[in-house]
């Protein structure tokens, strides 16, 4: 629909480029409603004649700034005016390039494996839920037009490890709850986050050794994790762990296993931020030690956001 529109967009706008001008000849039509309402002599004459000095005609001259239409009115002389597409609520909505609506998001849910829900108290609002709440909070969503959903898992500190073998283990709380998710409202589209510090004894996004953050070996887990994630039904899976040449190797792991179909939403350029300790504080999974600026960008740093992106 978006594309739709553009290109919409762009044929009224071309189409309008030669056309003349809608208020030409025009006295007394307000098409915006409110103002001033009493007709204007579009021919300019004479409005300067009491001013008591001389004030420049911009249409006279050999050379005027300003011509005069056939109807005697002045007339810049610009074939594009970009402003017929602004000029009112309907023309505005035809060819308005970007529509938000409830679709357009994706909704954090975050879980555990527990009977009840849990307050996040820096997140107001926000709730650790239940596998009960978590479908509850999702058929209620689709019933307001959200339909894409990512999963967070609050993980048991007693399935956590350096490797976070836990995070593609068949049976894990994400997985199972895709499931869930899946069985009851298969129209539903089901995101998860691939990264390691839930399931980390480490809280970082990847496998530690001596302190260090080891790239390739992350990536490693991270393929299974999207490869599981893929066969319990996820549509799409969103590695945060910015790990250098992730995205390539788990879109590899993805196709060679038969999932083409489903889609990366990358954190192309995550910043090493304070604003994710309530995320942190929903997860249980601040750092154990140290922070995460050897592989999450540097706040001062814009260039670099291409970079990554590329």
């Amino acid at each position: 629909m978006k594309i739709s529109a553009a290109i919409l967009a762009l044929a009224v706008s071309s189409a309008n480029a030669f056309a003349p001008s809608a208020s030409v000849g025009r006295t007394a039509t307000n098409l915006y409603g409110g103002g001033n309402m009493e007709p204007v002599d579009r021919t300019m004459n004479g409005i300067d004649d009491n001013l008591g000095y001389e004030a420049f005609d911009p249409t006279a001259g050999d050379s005027p700034a300003v011509a005069r239409n056939n109807n005697g009115g002045v007339w810049v002389q610009q074939r594009a005016r970009p402003r017929r597409n602004r000029k009112s609520a309907g023309v505005r909505a035809m060819v308005r390039e970007n529509i938000v609506t409830p679709a357009n998001f994706i909704y954090p849910l975050f879980i555990h494996d527990e009977d009840h829900n849990t307050e996040i108290p820096s997140m107001p609002g926000c709730q650790r839920h239940s596998a009960e709440s978590m479908l509850k909070e999702i058929g209620e969503s689709l019933e307001l037009g959200v339909k894409a959903f990512v999963l967070f898992p609050k993980v048991a500190d007693d399935k956590k490890t350096n490797l976070a073998c836990e995070a593609y283990n068949p049976e894990g709380i994400v997985h199972r709850s895709i499931r869930m998710i899946k069985e009851k409202y298969p129209d539903a589209i089901v995101c998860t986050d691939v990264a390691l510090d839930p399931y980390s004894d480490q809280g970082h996004d990847g496998v530690v050794e001596d302190g260090v953050i080891l790239n390739d070996v992350t990536i490693n887990q991270l393929c299974k994790q999207a490869v599981s994630q893929a066969r319990a039904g996820a549509d799409i899976v969103a590695p945060s762990d910015m790990q250098d040449g992730r995205v390539k190797a788990i879109r590899d792991a993805l196709d060679s296993e038969g999932f083409t179909n489903v889609s990366i939403l990358s954190y192309t350029a995550k910043y090493a931020s304070a604003y994710y300790g309530p995320f942190r504080d929903a997860l249980d999974s601040h750092p154990g030690f140290g922070d995460k600026k050897t592989y999450q960008q540097d706040p001062a740093n814009g260039r670099e956001a291409l970079i990554e992106a590329a």
